[in-house]
């Protein structure tokens, strides 16, 4: 899985691409959300467009992803999910924990308001 970070209308852009598996990818997204939370950026969209393939580990990653901003008192919302793992996130109910969104302009309108 390869990461990469912009900023946006006072969002931060994560987009993920390959496969999320977990793993060390974990604690490296882990501790660029709390580095974001210390410098006071709370509004995080993770694209999702380039994800091919996402395992339980690659949700549990989004999933502490969400409680760590949530924590911190921002947000964590998802955009651009494929087909597939859209349909991973109904399956396993995660759907209505996460806020998503088609596309990463959405999301970041989403938090205009």
């Amino acid at each position: 899985m390869r990461i990469k970070t912009s900023e946006s209308y006072g969002a931060v852009i994560i987009t993920l691409k390959g496969n999320v598996m977990g793993g060390d990818n974990t604690k490296t997204f882990n501790k660029m959300l709390h580095k974001y939370l210390d410098s006071n950026k709370k509004n995080i969209v993770v694209d999702l467009k380039g994800v091919k393939f996402m395992n339980s580990s690659g949700l549990g990653m989004l999933i502490g992803g969400l409680t760590t901003m949530k924590k911190g008192d921002g947000n964590l919302k998802l955009a651009g999910a494929s087909d597939k793992i859209e349909s991973l996130l109904i399956i396993t109910k995660l759907i209505t924990i996460f806020d998503t969104f088609k596309t990463v302009e959405e999301a970041i309108d989403s938090y205009k308001n």
